[in-house]
């Protein structure tokens, strides 16, 4: 059997009440001032996320300050201010609070600080880093992303206008936070969007070359939940059952393809969001349908089992049928919780799929893909979805 390597951070915190602890472990860590990376809206929520955790450091008696200029789909700009930031304050531990994007930031304010030159040009591919990052503690307040347990940075070169990943075991968070309290009353569309997210990381991960058995039960454990939970948490905010298990079920699902990988979903995700700046859980909800669909020769057992875990009945019908049904799922879930049916209602544009289906093919999440398919393959599943 081949070595498996098995990525996680040290510690990981989760269930109602879990954010109490962020100031406990900040001084573990050995905090002397701590670096708080946000956005605008969570910094000025009254009684929201950045308030509690403020709470905490202050009881801790841990010093801070804030950087709120984190945006959606997180820019090498931001990481660029940040870094400013905690170097002017002198801090020396990052702690991040919010989505997918205050974590990547942070990230990116860590290897910034830890390595010299450009961050597309030199760190962009896996395991480029050489220096250890600032400890980082990742305050979680979606369940989609997971890139609180991940050694994924995802950041967007403003210049090119794409968006490129740094793979590195040093930029997994040391302590990872998710309190399902910080998520009750997300808008529905961002629970869904983020939910999404979740789902096709679990999807991605069962069916990945780099899928093990370690990740497959992780992957099966977060399609289970997120199908049985996902439309409660979208229709109704502050049910706390349903945050609490998607929570869960994005916590397992990037745990799964932390290890696993990706594929094509992401990879050409990156690309809408890199030139159109189309919200990540949005891109990767409305290609999955379509990839999975072109995904599924390769595996069509693994398919049925999606089909069957989001609650298809597969009984009396052949395996390559009951696959099928996985896409139907996947269909019936989106619809349900009002996803962009497709790609022109979020402004993409044809033209642009030539080049975009090339950059998808060099990011580091193809090379997973169960399917090894073309520059052409990549077009025709834009044209699909669009």
């Amino acid at each position: 059997m081949t070595c498996t390597i098995f990525f996680m951070p040290n510690v990981n915190y989760f269930g109602r009440g879990a954010v109490k602890v962020t100031g406990e472990r900040c001084k573990i860590l050995g905090a002397k001032k701590a670096f708080i990376v946000t956005d605008r809206f969570l910094n000025k929520l009254d009684g929201g996320p950045v308030e509690k955790v403020i709470a905490t450091l202050k009881e801790a008696m841990i010093d801070y300050v804030i950087y709120d200029g984190v945006e959606p789909n997180p820019k090498d700009t931001n990481v660029a201010d940040g870094l400013k930031v905690y170097q002017e304050n002198h801090c020396n531990l990052i702690l991040t609070v919010g989505g997918g994007s205050a974590h990547d930031c942070g990230k990116g304010i860590g290897i910034a600080a830890t390595h010299e030159g450009d961050l597309y040009e030199n760190y962009a591919g896996i395991e480029k880093l050489t220096q250890p990052l600032p400890p980082i503690i990742a305050v979680n307040t979606t369940a989609g992303t997971a890139s609180e347990v991940t050694r994924h940075c995802v950041l967007t070169n403003t210049e090119k206008k794409i968006k490129f990943v740094i793979v590195s075991w040093r930029n997994t968070p040391l302590v990872s936070i998710n309190d399902p309290e910080l998520m009750v009353g997300k808008p529905a569309a961002l629970t869904a969007a983020t939910g999404m997210d979740a789902l096709t990381h679990a999807v991605e991960a069962y069916v990945s070359l780099g899928a093990n058995p370690v990740t497959d039960a992780q992957a099966i454990q977060a399609i289970q939940l997120i199908s049985e939970n996902l439309r409660q948490a979208v229709a109704y905010g502050k049910n706390i059952e349903a945050r609490e298990n998607m929570a869960s079920a994005s916590l397992l699902a990037g745990m799964a393809f932390n290890n696993a990988g990706l594929g094509y979903i992401h990879a050409m995700a990156h690309q809408l969001g890199g030139l159109y700046d189309i919200p990540h859980g949005v891109a990767n909800a409305v290609l999955l349908p379509h990839v999975e669909k072109f995904n599924i020769i390769s595996n069509p057992r693994k398919f049925a089992d999606i089909a069957k875990f989001m609650g298809e009945n597969i009984e009396g019908i052949s395996i390559r049928d009951a696959a099928d049904k996985a896409i139907d799922a996947i269909r019936k879930l989106s619809e349900d919780i009002h996803i962009p049916s497709n790609l022109r209602e979020l402004g993409v544009k044809e033209k642009d799929f030539k080049l975009m289906a090339k950059l998808a093919l060099e990011d580091g999440n193809a090379f997973s893909n169960p399917i090894q398919g073309n520059t052409q393959d990549i077009i025709d599943i834009f044209k699909a979805a669009y």
